[in-house]
């Protein structure tokens, strides 16, 4: 937990493009929404890594979302509900079902569905938020950061030195 963490301080700190941060942690918002072993999370595990995103954003993205998760489940079970049971779509989501491929991504699952609407929707303005937090952390948090007094006691700690390892 303490490498994720130093990796992730790593990517703050350094010279690292803020879009790809943000990304990561859209992509795991996203995974950490929907149960955990569907289809799409493997695209999406698989989009991770081609796309470069910074893994330990994508970690910290999904530990967090994960736990937001808890509580946003029945708002997420609710949407995918509504979507499901919707008269107009009844016709569509028969059709798609009765493919293999379709029933073996679990999109009729209330949860599923619902957690990746929910997601979708939020995931540009959790880009867009963290992106901007990511570049106002390091034209102005960074610097004063570091002259606190408990981040030189930090400086001085066994994480730092490891997060120090990993940075050079």
């Amino acid at each position: 937990m303490l490498s994720m963490l130093a990796n992730l301080l790593k990517a703050l700190n350094s010279e690292s493009e803020p879009g790809q941060i943000s990304l990561a942690f859209v992509f795991g918002m996203l995974v950490a929404f929907t149960p955990m072993w569907s289809f799409h999370n493997l695209l999406l595990l698989l989009l991770v890594l081609v796309l470069r995103t910074n893994i330990s954003g994508f970690l910290v993205g999904l530990a967090f979302f994960s736990l937001v998760a808890l509580l946003v489940d029945p708002l997420s079970i609710r949407i995918g509900e509504a979507v499901l049971t919707n008269p107009d779509w009844r016709e569509f989501f028969t059709g798609l079902y009765q493919s293999e491929f379709w029933r073996m991504t679990a999109f009729n699952n209330t949860l599923t569905m619902g957690g990746l609407i929910l997601g979708l929707v939020c995931a540009p303005v959790l880009y867009v938020v963290s992106n901007v937090l990511i570049r106002q952390y390091r034209e102005r948090v960074m610097e004063q950061v570091n002259k606190l007094k408990i981040v030189q006691v930090i400086k001085a700690s066994n994480f730092y030195r490891m997060y120090q390892s990993l940075a050079g």
